[in-house]
């Protein structure tokens, strides 16, 4: 790839480093996006052991790349998030990987469909964890910080995603302990 581009293209993905996601850090600073991404990609990179038959490597590049759309768009939280906001967010996507050479806007495009798709063990894989990430990230921040939608929101969130897999849905139920130990705490 060309310097000049992958600069150009570097410097519009640094935002995501400054996007600020609904959830906060043990810190008690709010998560950016670019730090959920990481986690999640470093919890699809943990679970080769768990899917030796899945292509992780292709696991953990979803994750990487799943929320490059909010360096335009911004965070928008999924119990919020609407049919526009994906449509407006799907095109700055296209925008952004359209800029560059080949062969990354077919490679990156047909990397986005299969996700959008949700049809690979790959895809639900990435998908599950996606949601998973910030259910753990919610059970890790103090829990005057959630919402009130949230006490309900978070027994059940990415329990759909986790379904396909006994080893997710044991993963998600251990979440769900923490996040029921967090309610009980908070209703002291």
């Amino acid at each position: 790839m060309e310097a000049r581009k992958l600069i150009d293209f570097l410097r519009v993905m640094e935002r995501l480093k400054d996007a600020p996601r609904h959830c906060w850090t043990t810190g008690g600073r709010r998560e950016s996006v670019a730090e959920h991404s990481w986690r999640v990609a470093l919890m699809a990179m943990l679970m080769a052991d768990e899917f030796p038959e899945l292509d992780i490597d292709r696991v953990v590049r979803m994750c990487l790349v799943h929320d490059i759309g909010e360096a335009i768009t911004g965070d928008i939280p999924t119990f919020i998030k609407t049919d526009a906001d994906r449509v407006v967010e799907g095109r700055e996507v296209d925008a952004l990987i359209g800029g560059l050479p080949e062969p990354w806007p077919e490679w990156l495009g047909a990397l986005f469909d299969e996700m959008e798709a949700l049809e690979t063990p790959e895809a639900k894989l990435y998908k599950a964890l996606d949601r998973m990430e910030a259910i753990q990230s919610h059970n890790e921040s103090a829990v005057e910080t959630w919402l009130p939608l949230e006490y309900d929101l978070n027994l059940t969130y990415g329990e759909k995603e986790a379904a396909f897999s006994p080893y997710l849905t044991a993963l998600r139920a251990e979440m769900r302990k923490d996040t029921e130990a967090m309610i009980g705490d908070a209703k002291g």
